[in-house]
């Protein structure tokens, strides 16, 4: 990633009382893009506890101290990128309408979430390395996707009821959707040695989707 010289960013502070100017908005939104950008590869990297704010400024460009005018803390700004990844989680996991019938719907869930794991693949191993910690930070965040889960389970369920879907656990179904969506962004690396390929390639990307559309949606008999 392109950084921005230390030196050209202020050190701050002394004049941190100031009236903002167009400009100095301008360089603070800047900066703080770089700061996100520099965390999100830090914690997917190394993880909430073995992350340093140290290793944030370095990958940001900054001193620690021209980091620290930025943040208030490494807490802080885990839990900023970790509010941020399930907020737009929420937005990727929830079904659109439930009239449009179960093919359509989840087939449509399934491209945006293989997306995401292809497109954000750093924020979605932070998410799953919260997970696999327990959730400390994150469990207290969840409570709207949880309900947008339950929402989901029920709107399987009458699919279910209708015919549309064979007797599948809804709510195991969905967890077998999100594990193998998952595993794209997790085990990239893996993917691509055994692929010989990446998800940059659009083609390659399409097939990838097609088969887990078709398998996932062939496993719970969708009509």
């Amino acid at each position: 990633m392109t950084t921005t010289p230390a030196d050209t960013l202020p050190p701050e502070p002394a004049d941190a009382g100031a009236a903002p100017t167009r400009g100095r908005s301008r360089k603070y939104t800047q900066v703080m893009g770089q700061i996100y950008q520099a965390a999100i590869e830090v914690f997917a990297a190394h993880g909430a506890d073995g992350a340093s704010t140290q290793a944030v400024a370095d990958r940001a460009g900054l001193s620690k101290a021209q980091l620290h005018y930025y943040i208030d803390s490494k807490e802080a700004l885990y839990r900023q990128v970790l509010q941020d990844i399930i907020d737009d989680w929420i937005g990727i996991f929830g079904f659109s309408d439930e009239a449009f019938g179960a093919r359509k719907v989840l087939t449509e869930h399934i491209r945006r979430k293989m997306n995401f794991s292809f497109d954000q693949p750093l924020r979605s191993r932070i998410f799953a390395a919260e997970m696999m910690r327990g959730a400390p930070v994150a469990r207290e965040m969840m409570g709207n996707s949880k309900r947008r889960t339950q929402q989901a389970v029920a709107v399987l369920q009458n699919w279910i009821a209708q015919g549309q879907m064979g007797p599948v656990d809804p709510q195991l179904f969905l967890f077998h959707l999100w594990a193998t969506t998952q595993f794209y962004a997790d085990h990239a690396a893996q993917i691509n040695y055994f692929r010989e390929g990446t998800a940059a390639d659009t083609k390659d990307r399409d097939y990838l989707i097609e088969q887990v559309t078709q398998q996932l949606l062939r496993a719970a008999q969708v009509k």
